[in-house]
């Protein structure tokens, strides 16, 4: 099984990036896959999750509004669109994917994960 993370780079403030999680060996649609991001210094936190089998998706408030998760079934890929990026979203993100109904928070829930993409977000 493999999760491969791309997209990531550097950008402006107030710019956009499409990350993208290509998925071999399991079937992306039948696990909740969630978006977690590191940040220098800081503890991993979940940024968004979307529920297997379904559209049902849950943000972190601070990137409510600004990031959309997707699911491309066909293309067997997860997608984190962000939109209107600010300094504070610079970190590594890992795309995770946990064989479970609802979106969990906690890493230690999600068994396969992604070697990760950097994104900085700077002028």
């Amino acid at each position: 099984v493999q999760l491969v993370e791309s997209g990531g780079g550097l950008v402006q403030p107030g710019g956009s990036l499409r990350l993208s999680c290509a998925a071999a060996g399991l079937t992306l649609r039948s696990y909740t896959i969630a978006w977690f991001r590191q940040a220098p210094g800081k503890e991993r936190e979940i940024v968004a999750c979307i529920i297997r089998t379904s559209t049902t998706t849950n943000y972190a408030d601070s990137v409510k509004a600004r990031f959309t998760i997707s699911r491309d079934s066909a293309k067997n890929t997860a997608y984190l669109q962000m939109n209107n990026l600010k300094p504070e979203d610079t970190a590594v993100y890992y795309c995770a994917a946990a064989a479970r109904g609802i979106c969990l928070h906690s890493g230690s829930d999600y068994r396969y994960w992604g070697q990760g993409t950097l994104v900085t977000v700077s002028s």
